[in-house]
């Protein structure tokens, strides 16, 4: 069994936030995948995110706001 570290970004609304979670390479043929822990991190920063609480959201990564450019 391997574990790399990837960063996974995580989109609500005008956020964004960039946190790191395990893959999980087995031999099991279902790789790479997701702990149970990073599973609930990522959906808790998405609630988070959803909910406006960046405080609780950024305890997990960077939280960066999007915002719209002006194009002609």
């Amino acid at each position: 069994m391997n574990q790399r570290k990837k960063t996974k970004y995580v989109h609500e609304g005008q956020y964004v936030a960039e946190v790191e979670v395990e893959l999980v390479d087995d031999d099991t043929g279902w790789v790479p995948y997701l702990s149970v822990s990073d599973a609930y991190k990522l959906d808790d920063v998405k609630t988070a995110l959803r909910q406006g609480d960046l405080a609780s959201a950024a305890k997990y990564g960077s939280i960066y706001e999007l915002r719209p450019v002006a194009h002609q």
